[in-house]
């Protein structure tokens, strides 16, 4: 997919180029500064002393040197000093900075770390958000792998009305869906039970004379050949009849959901988070099955309703459940009306769950 929020060292990203949240001065520092210093070597630094620099929310770009990138853009993200500085607008520059110069450097895959949620205390959740966004962006207009390296997931957070809006919601849901399927506990059971039992005389019951089983009847048997049923000609016919009627495909109900919606496929599959060559395969073939995240990922961007989005998903044998986490996200921006697929990984990536696009 274009966009990926991954858990990894981003020293050890295979990527055209990686993202160092860097200081003013260029010269090294601590956390992911410091880790992509020492990946890549002295030769780093004596490139870096050359620069003379790089204002807050600026960005350079370097050789990676002993690193498996090619480059290395060394931005710099704003101190949180309460959010009333423009620490905003500075730390999407870094964003906006940064991709721009791994496109003039013609970069098809770059990868990020959540600048300035670090040792500069940005509020993580706001970090998040500007980096989803910004990328986001970028992407509606560019064709790039971007990747957004969290080290570990104590660095994300979602925001504090979103996180207990949507916890609410799991929990309703999940609540629901066992009570449908298991309507009273065992408790209840137990207790119905014990109020309906009959009480018996047990030498009464052994005094009983046991009951006669009946003969069995002796089995008959068909000639093999037998079972099976040749239809008549009227029944043939009609199956072929009922076999070309067939309800269109995936492929057929996302084309025309495009054509519908006014969309070029590039504004599709883009929002969608869908990369270009996996869009080529289902538009060529129209018995393409999609896994689960990509058809809720074209139905997301074609902003259908619940009923569309399910009726899509059928289209590729899936459905949506209220026994799955993932399925209960989805539901849960669907009726909020939010079809923003990087905020909704922000949410799936947050709950350990997989990820809209390819």
């Amino acid at each position: 997919m274009p966009f990926q929020i991954v858990r990894n060292d981003i020293t050890k990203m295979q990527v055209d180029a990686i993202v160092n949240a860097a200081n003013t001065s260029l010269l090294g520092g601590g956390g992911v500064d410091g880790a992509i210093h020492r990946a890549a070597g002295p030769e780093l630094l004596e490139e870096c002393r050359t620069l003379g620099g790089c204002k807050t929310g600026d960005a350079k770009i370097t050789s990676a040197y002993r690193l498996p990138a090619k480059y290395v853009i060394h931005t710099v993200g704003p101190r949180w000093n309460g959010g009333s500085r423009g620490e905003d607008k500075l730390l999407a520059s870094c964003y906006c900075r940064s991709l721009t110069l791994a496109a003039e450097a013609n970069c098809e895959s770059v990868a990020f770390p959540l600048i300035s949620a670090g040792a500069y205390r940005y509020p993580k959740d706001q970090a998040l958000h500007i980096a989803v966004t910004e990328i986001g962006a970028f992407l509606a207009d560019h064709d790039m792998t971007v990747y957004l390296v969290i080290f570990g997931r104590e660095m994300v957070e979602l925001s504090h009305k979103l996180s207990a809006d949507l916890r609410e919601y799991i929990d309703d849901r999940y609540v629901d869906a066992f009570h449908q399927k298991y309507p009273r506990n065992r408790r209840d059971l137990d207790e119905e039970a014990i109020s309906f039992s009959i009480p018996y005389d047990r030498t009464e019951a052994l005094s009983m004379p046991m009951a006669q089983e009946e003969p069995k009847a002796k089995a008959s048997y068909k000639p093999f050949s037998s079972i099976f049923h040749k239809p008549a000609p009227a029944e043939e016919a009609d199956l072929e009849k009922r076999v070309r009627q067939i309800d269109e495909s995936f492929q057929q109900m996302l084309l025309r959901k495009i054509d519908e919606a006014g969309m070029t496929d590039a504004q599709c599959y883009r929002k969608a988070n869908i990369d270009r060559k996996l869009f080529s395969k289902i538009r060529s073939d129209i018995y393409y099955k999609p896994s689960k995240p990509t058809a809720i990922a074209f139905a997301i961007a074609l902003e259908l309703d619940l009923f569309e989005t399910e009726n899509m998903l059928k289209k590729a044998g899936y459905a949506l459940s209220d026994s799955n986490k993932f399925d209960i996200i989805i539901r849960y921006f669907i009726e909020k009306g939010n079809y923003n697929v990087f905020e909704i990984n922000e949410a799936l990536f947050y709950y350990d769950q997989n990820l809209l696009g390819a």
